[in-house]
């Protein structure tokens, strides 16, 4: 078997270096041809993985976070290549999702080291699951729009000052993006269905979990070909404030505001700029989203 490694430096606060030394040593007097290769800037481990995946089959470990990770299955698509997910960002989400079908389904609960970690997935075994795709690029775990996508955008701004990192970011994009938030009407498809909503946001998930361990669709599996939605209602700031802490536990279902859906093919149409968050990863879209789902679409690696 050959193992492809990328590598994002700026992931884990650097700490993902320290994966080339463990990787080199276990490495050592095997047989098994690996690779190493570190990222320059967004969008490079695709490039990378495009240019290996291209003229053989490869295991890729994605070392970094749900962007890294999103990165490297872009390059893979269309291969035979498997995707393999060493954590190593904030979030971490999508690792959460795999985890459960892993041989060793407590990893999430134990305190295991890099080098033991990189063995279970070298050893591991592969599964193929969903993959979601977004216009013309892929996405493995969650994409969403609204109010929770700008909460994570001005995050990562405020992150940038000093001394403000974790969860005091997050409680201050939180106060900030609701100072100056306002409705999103969309018009919907959904399966052929339309509908038009006042939004306060909308998660499409394959995945179970994001933004550090919610569940805005507690019931998304990521094998059995459907795309979950969480569509919730625009309301006023106060309600935001009140709904927000059950949202973040994973509590919303019961409130008025939320519906539940799950369809093969999903459309958005904003005349406003929105933003989005794909996998962690932000932008600001206008115009129409479409989403649809690619039922057994990617090989995944379990960690044995």
């Amino acid at each position: 078997m050959k193992h492809l490694f990328v590598i994002n430096p700026a992931a884990g606060k650097g700490k993902t270096l320290e994966y080339v030394d463990i990787i080199e040593k276990y490495f050592a007097g095997k047989n098994d041809l690996y690779f190493l290769e570190i990222t320059k800037y967004p969008g490079h481990g695709t490039e990378l993985v495009k240019q290996y995946v291209s003229k053989d089959t490869f295991r890729v470990y994605a070392i970094g976070g749900d962007g890294t990770v999103n990165e490297v299955l872009n390059g893979i698509t269309g291969s035979d290549s498997s995707l393999a997910v060493i954590p190593s960002g904030c979030g971490n989400d999508y690792f959460k999702s795999i985890a459960k079908y892993s041989p060793g389904k407590n990893i999430l609960e134990k305190q295991v080291s890099k080098d033991k970690l990189l063995e279970m997935l070298v050893c591991g075994s592969e599964l193929t699951i969903d993959m979601g795709k977004i216009n013309d690029r892929f996405f493995i775990n969650i994409a969403s729009l609204g109010f929770d996508a700008d909460v994570a955008h001005n995050c990562q701004k405020i992150k940038n000052l000093p001394f403000v990192s974790g969860l005091f970011a997050y409680t201050l994009s939180v106060f900030g993006t609701l100072l100056r938030y306002k409705h999103h009407p969309v018009k919907i498809t959904m399966d052929g269905v339309n509908m038009e909503k006042d939004i306060l946001l909308v998660a499409v998930a394959n995945g179970k979990y994001y933004g550090g361990g919610m569940q805005p669709a507690p019931s998304a599996e990521i094998d059995d070909g459907f795309l979950d939605v969480c569509l919730i209602e625009y309301v006023g700031r106060m309600r935001i404030m009140r709904f927000l802490p059950k949202f973040i536990k994973g509590n919303h279902a019961e409130a008025e505001e939320v519906s539940f859906h799950r369809c093969s093919s999903l459309s958005i149409f904003s005349e406003d700029k929105i933003t989005m968050n794909v996998d962690g990863e932000t932008s600001i879209i206008e115009g129409k989203v479409d989403f649809e789902i690619i039922p057994g679409g990617i090989k995944v690696v379990l960690p044995t």
